[in-house]
């Protein structure tokens, strides 16, 4: 099948690009000089289309030349914290862009579409609310979160309106290899591997290890999104999560016994989150009873791989003259 992608360098899109490639589907790929800070894999099957999604015109003519069958919208200001210092630029991109994107392909083609949003839409609620489902209502507690939601509703209404057959996914936290800093995973595990080569001291600066998160191996959600553009039901949202929640602080004695170093684990009050929930996790019921999904990858896993690409993204960097 013809694929389209945005967000294709991003930690989710790279290993959504590699599941396309290695079953065998030609993927046209949007790329934005100004956001795109990796390069796209070489591969025969995959072929960059230049593009903003703030342009509705070029996204139309963008489909117009990829005429996919399917198209992943993954792109998008991704980090909660930074929406509060620019949250007119973070609903454009995150709800302009998805309006953009749904309005192109309503008017080339009708593919499938598969629209990537988040759980950071439902906000601040107790451990009694807990599991999320997809019918928990929504109050999102940053710019991003509203951006998303946003996000999330213009697919409903244009399966509504137009007919078009897209699904939403929302995504939890998702970890593994190819993650940015800024996160808890990489920042631990960056830490960690700088620590095993004799870069830092064996000192880890973390902020609050109590609150309860839930983690997927993001490899494991890019089989989700798949799965959802295949049989997914147009017009729905679909919760991609572990169903458990697992303590920050387990992360780091995980992440720690792998990398088998001794450390002083010290709090830097510049990592605490007063906000932080203190407990988050979904069902994902739904994704398995309509798809069949579950993830595979354990979070042992999912944490060793984290761990070894820091390890040798640190051995690749040239050392200081």
């Amino acid at each position: 099948m013809r694929v389209f992608i945005t967000g294709a360098t991003g930690f989710a899109g790279s290993h959504l690009v590699d599941r396309l490639l290695a079953d065998g589907h030609e993927v046209a790929a949007l790329v934005h000089a100004a956001t795109s800070h990796q390069e796209l894999p070489a591969h025969p099957r995959i072929r960059p289309v230049d593009g903003d999604l703030l342009d509705p015109a070029a996204m139309i003519a963008a489909l117009a030349e990829a005429r996919p069958d399917i198209v992943f919208h993954l792109a998008g200001q991704a980090y909660p914290a930074r929406s509060w210092d620019d949250p007119a630029l973070t609903m454009a991109v995150n709800a302009g862009g998805t309006a953009n994107i749904l309005r192109a392909a309503a008017t080339f083609g009708r593919p499938r579409v598969v629209i990537v949003t988040s759980a950071e839409i439902y906000g601040v609620l107790g451990r009694e609310a807990m599991p999320l489902t997809e019918e928990t209502i929504a109050r999102p507690r940053h710019p991003y979160g509203v951006s998303k939601l946003a996000a999330g509703e213009l697919a409903h209404v244009y399966w509504e309106r137009y007919g078009l057959p897209v699904v939403e996914a929302r995504p939890f936290n998702h970890i593994g290899p190819r993650q940015a800093r800024g996160f808890v995973v990489p920042d631990f595990a960056a830490q960690l591997a700088a620590i095993r080569l004799g870069r830092q001291d064996a000192v880890m600066r973390v902020g609050n290890l109590a609150p309860e998160r839930d983690f997927t191996d993001v490899r494991d959600v890019a089989a989700a999104y798949l799965r959802l553009a295949e049989v997914g039901r147009p017009g729905e949202a679909y919760l991609i999560c572990s169903g458990r929640s697992v303590s920050v602080r387990q992360l780091l004695e995980t992440l720690i016994d792998l990398a088998g170093v001794s450390v002083d684990v010290q709090t830097d009050a510049a990592r605490l989150n007063p906000s932080d929930t203190p407990c988050l996790y979904g069902s994902n019921a739904k994704i398995a009873a309509d798809t069949g999904w579950r993830p595979t990858i354990s979070l042992r896993q999912s944490l060793a791989d984290a761990l070894a690409d820091w390890e040798a993204r640190l051995l690749a960097e040239v050392a200081p003259a």
